[in-house]
């Protein structure tokens, strides 16, 4: 073989192993990002975000630490209440560590529920202003916790903060329609529970977001026995709902005889059913049914009038419901007490 064949003989060796390995390495790299092994690469608008020296160390593989400097920055931003630098700083943060689901948790908290509550109780914008303010933080936290669920589709604990956040009595007034807000809290439960790794809460949490989901009470029913199959999950507000949901699907059903069966005796069954009647705000389901076995057991127990249950009136302060509602714009809501949990 001639001398001068040979270079020529490598460099096509060269470039055929070369074209062999790209459809093997891009095949690997496919894998490696499917199971989040491989980082995406930083964007330009992320490379700029956090500057030259930050960018090197992140390029250099220390994502999370230049996500660390900056999540202590972000707190810095909080307390003075900078709200759309805390944004902004969390939008670059996630785009570090995207697998991190403290980041995404804590950005969306900061914005539906601090910075709403900035702009509904403390700042000095005018009404409308006030309120625009106070929806637009709820629903950019929404859309921040529903990005980091897209990252993360596997995390359960992302799902059940979007399930949390749509079911808050606090927060109804910010979506367009509740009655579709607590059926995506009811899905976003039902995903976290199917990660296989979500708490018993994460079920019982769905079936009250289902119970009020115009249309879906059958599901909710045939939920709410199911779980009642456990003594675990025999919590007051269980208890209640599977007996408004019985009483209402079935109207020939007997309702003290079911009330009693569910509370082991009157006294019990009058202490849940009245207090889950006065949970209207919360949008629990209720109905005649339950009405007619609360007046029922007054008389059993022979509770007098004007101690009546249905003679209770709302003393709560005033809420965001009659705030966002007042036409005038001139009353000023109270800070209200947290979400009753499951219980």
């Amino acid at each position: 073989m001639k001398r001068g064949r040979r270079p020529i003989i490598l460099l096509a060796a060269v470039l055929t192993v070369g074209a062999a390995r790209i459809p093997l390495e891009q095949s690997l790299t496919g894998t490696l990002k499917d199971q989040n092994l491989l980082p995406v690469p930083l964007g330009l608008t992320t490379r700029e975000k956090i500057g030259q020296t930050s960018s090197a160390v992140a390029l250099g593989g220390l994502r999370t630490l230049v996500a660390t400097f900056l999540n202590l920055r972000a707190f810095d931003q909080f307390t003075e209440q900078r709200w759309d630098e805390v944004d902004e700083s969390f939008q670059t943060i996630v785009d570090l560590a995207p697998r991190t689901n403290y980041y995404w948790e804590t950005g969306s908290w900061h914005q539906a529920y601090n910075a709403a509550s900035y702009y509904l109780y403390d700042s000095d914008l005018p009404p409308l202003r006030k309120r625009e303010a106070w929806r637009s933080s709820i629903l950019r936290g929404r859309k921040f916790l529903e990005r980091g669920i897209r990252n993360n589709p596997d995390q359960w604990t992302l799902y059940a903060n979007l399930g949390f956040l749509l079911s808050d009595s606090n927060k109804f007034q910010a979506f367009e329609n509740i009655g579709e807000s607590f059926s995506a809290a009811a899905d976003a439960y039902e995903m976290s529970a199917k990660t296989g790794k979500a708490l018993p809460y994460v079920v019982r949490a769905r079936l009250y977001s289902l119970a009020r989901s115009p249309g879906r009470e059958k599901e909710a029913l045939d939920l709410a026995r199911q779980l009642y199959q456990s003594r675990n999950n025999h919590t007051p507000t269980l208890l209640a709902v599977l007996f408004v949901l019985e009483i209402n699907a079935n109207p020939q059903l007997e309702g003290m005889k079911l009330a009693l069966e569910l509370y082991g005796d009157e006294t019990n069954a009058y202490d849940g059913l009245s207090s889950h009647w006065l949970r209207k705000k919360e949008r629990f389901p209720a109905g005649e049914g339950l009405a007619a076995v609360l007046m029922e057991l007054e008389k059993r127990l022979g509770i007098l009038p004007d101690k009546s249950v249905f003679q209770v009136k709302d003393t709560t302060p005033l809420q965001q419901d009659d705030w966002l509602n007042d036409p005038t714009g001139e009353a000023k809501p109270t800070r209200p007490l947290g979400p009753r949990l499951d219980r």
